[in-house]
């Protein structure tokens, strides 16, 4: 994996130029203090099921902004083009996985509708900075991410289990990761799970679905967020023709400020 020198001073505009060189890097960790966004772009066809989707389920999947049929701009950036400036995009067909491109300009239809949904990497800048540890960044890993058996409310043609996000919190700092991610309810909010994993379904953490396993330290304790992801596995179970989705962790960094989205 190529290393970057001080990837978190970097300007959202700086990153989105690397990434637009075909750069691609998971972006944890990168222009601390502006807020990331997943990915989920789909025929107009689908746009209404996609929106009726989020707003159903709206902790997985919180709407930060959704662009005119076949604009690849987003107000949530100047200048930025969601075909070019995210680090790695995957392809859907049919619900299955038909690969990933570090351009999907191509690919991107004249009917293609954007969402762009807030990610919990959002909140990271927040928990940093009232100290609490963040194991995958400090170990340079891609945060973990799995399928649960808990299902999302179905909408129109869509349907599919949720996607969490997992991270090792000490046990003493559960309380205040709590507090923290509560306040940002747009970008995931406050967890959905703590704790025992096998309550989620999830057999074992050292076997993320997407994302990199991540080693706890002694006393700490495995904390769940509802995750953007979630979408990807609702396009898995329902099946729609196509689909352009970020791959899970290479996210879009936006111009927004992380306390933009920060309430109390």
């Amino acid at each position: 994996m190529t290393t970057f020198d001080q990837p978190a001073t970097y300007t959202p505009a700086q990153a989105r130029a690397a990434f637009r060189t075909g750069i691609a890097h998971p972006t944890t960790g990168w222009a601390t203090g502006f807020t990331q966004t997943n990915l989920i772009a789909v025929p107009e066809d689908w746009a209404y099921d996609v929106l009726l989707f989020c707003t159903r389920n709206p902790q997985a999947c919180p709407v930060l902004d959704v662009t005119d049929p076949g604009d690849p701009a987003t107000r949530l950036a100047e200048d930025a083009d969601l075909r070019t400036d995210l680090p790695r995009y995957r392809i859907w067909q049919n619900g299955v996985l038909a690969g990933e491109v570090s351009d999907a300009t191509g690919l991107w239809r004249s009917d293609m509708v954007a969402f762009s949904l807030g990610c919990s990497f959002t909140f990271e800048t927040a928990l940093a900075a009232e100290g609490v540890p963040l194991r995958h960044v400090d170990q340079g890993r891609n945060v973990a991410m799995y399928v649960t058996n808990r299902p999302c409310e179905p909408a129109g043609r869509l349907f599919g289990p949720l996607v969490v996000s997992m991270r090792q919190i000490p046990e003493d700092r559960v309380a205040d990761a709590i507090r923290i991610t509560r306040a940002m309810p747009a970008v995931h909010g406050g967890p959905v799970h703590i704790g025992d994993p096998g309550e989620l379904g999830i057999e074992d953490l050292a076997r993320p679905d997407f994302g990199d396993p991540v080693d706890a330290e002694p006393g700490d304790v495995p904390v769940f967020w509802a995750c953007g992801v979630t979408p990807q596995a609702a396009l898995m179970a329902s099946r729609p023709p196509f689909a352009i989705t970020h791959a899970p962790g290479y996210m879009f960094i936006t111009d927004r400020y992380d306390s933009e989205y920060r309430v109390g």
